[in-house]
């Protein structure tokens, strides 16, 4: 009864050990020459100034948006890709037209988000 899990699990396992194993391995494979800059933190390209600033400094929007705007092309890919491998299998059966709709409603929302992204300037690479 539980047969078709077996691959599932076992890609679980795999995958906890093969943690298990790198953070084990790292201490001991990994370099022991540590340098002035390794131990530096790491300041976004901006040269470290000896006095704090105040309130820790300021990040530009950008960044956020970009990230922000990574995570949605890849929940979009997420949840078609699905669809795209299947696609064959869905106009064989009685869901064709449901998921068809679906799939245009989704994909109509993510144009909306798209859009005002847009018209905001989150797509300006400046």
């Amino acid at each position: 009864m539980l047969d078709p899990y077996l691959p599932l699990v076992l890609l679980f396992l795999l995958a906890g050990a093969f943690a298990l194993f790198s953070v084990t391995a790292a201490p001991f494979v990994g370099p022991k020459r540590y340098n002035r800059a390794k131990l530096d933190s790491y300041e976004c390209g901006i040269q470290p100034s000896p006095q704090p600033i105040v309130g820790g400094g300021r990040m530009p929007v950008a960044y956020y948006l970009t990230a922000m705007l990574f995570i949605l092309f890849d929940i979009e890919m997420v949840f078609l890709y699905p669809f795209a491998v299947s696609a064959d299998r869905f106009s064989a059966g009685g869901l064709g037209v449901f998921v068809l709709v679906e799939i245009a409603l989704f994909i109509v929302t993510v144009g909306f988000a798209y859009a005002y992204v847009w018209r905001r300037g989150g797509l300006d690479w400046n």
